[in-house]
């Protein structure tokens, strides 16, 4: 019989992080604020949240990322200037981002890494387990991620990291699980991780991407966690030790995801994410593609 666990109900959202690959554009905005289209790349990772059943949702900023906490706020002279020209449309998304979910924020001190940040989440969580969503990577709504790992975790308890297969050259720039297969097709038991790996001693090609479902007891261990890894809490480090011993907080398990991701955290796949999504919008993609074709054709006349 299938053991039912703790529903889960709260987001934690790391965002303290100074965004150096993207400077000097985040000198003064955080890079979680960096438009991809549209729409600061934080808002489709809460929206993601929400689109979840996660509507209590947990950022964790640092200094500088006053913005994000405006962004969720309400701005009622902007509103109040949109009513009474009658834009609609403008007022609708403004005032979207604010009615989306409940937002609290606390403040990670010192950036001791991403083990740390999450423990900052501690007070709040207390004794559930809570997702957490890195602002760097956004999974397409179209491949319900989210939804699927916290299926998983109701069903087998313990924790559930999102994994996805890469190139064995590329596994150093993530961490890396160790995994025994499982009678489901995208579920596999995770047996041990490490982070960012040498090729040569990688346990497999499967990346950990910017997705966790985590038992509260993460936190017991992370105030125990040594700095690893760049001097820092590591995560990765902590979730080992959940894997090394199931009585401590339950197994951990990997969802292996196959869908539409896009990584943000980096300056060209920041670029291409922009084009995809704008490609796939219904009010500037037939425009936008026709432009694109246009320009890459001449591109290769060129060269």
């Amino acid at each position: 019989m299938t053991q039912s666990h703790p529903r889960i109900s709260k987001a934690v959202i790391p965002a303290a992080g100074l965004g150096t690959r993207f400077l000097p554009a985040t000198k003064a905005t955080p890079k979680e604020m960096l438009p991809v289209v549209d729409k600061p790349a934080i808002q489709y990772v809460v929206e993601e949240a929400v689109s979840a059943g996660l509507e209590d949702v947990l950022m964790v900023t640092g200094r500088n990322k006053r913005p994000l906490e405006d962004h969720f706020d309400r701005n009622y002279e902007l509103e109040s200037a949109l009513d009474k020209k009658g834009d609609a449309d403008r007022l609708a998304r403004v005032q979207e981002s604010s009615d989306l979910a409940t937002m609290h924020y606390v403040r990670q001190g010192d950036p001791r890494g991403l083990g740390h940040a999450v423990l900052c989440a501690a007070p709040h969580v207390g004794h559930e387990p809570f997702a957490v969503l890195l602002g760097d990577d956004l999974i397409d709504p179209r491949d319900p991620l989210l939804q699927r790992m916290i299926d998983v975790q109701e069903q087998h308890g313990g924790s559930v990291i999102a994994l996805m297969e890469v190139a064995p050259e590329q596994i150093h720039l993530y961490g890396c699980a160790a995994v025994e297969a499982t009678g489901e097709g995208d579920v596999v038991k995770i047996t041990g991780l490490v982070e960012k790996p040498d090729p040569a001693d990688a346990p497999s090609n499967y990346a950990i991407i910017g997705r966790y479902v985590l038992d509260p007891h993460i936190f017991g261990i992370l105030r125990k966690t040594e700095p690893g890894r760049g001097g820092e809490i590591q995560l990765t480090d902590a979730l080992q030790q959940l894997a090394e011993d199931e009585k401590v907080g339950g197994p951990v398990h990997g969802v292996v995801f196959k869908g539409r991701r896009y990584d943000t955290g980096d300056r060209a796949d920041y670029l291409r994410a922009i084009v995809r999504l704008a490609c796939e919008r219904e009010d500037l993609g037939p425009d936008f593609r026709t432009w694109l074709r246009s320009f890459v054709a001449e591109e290769m006349q060129e060269r």
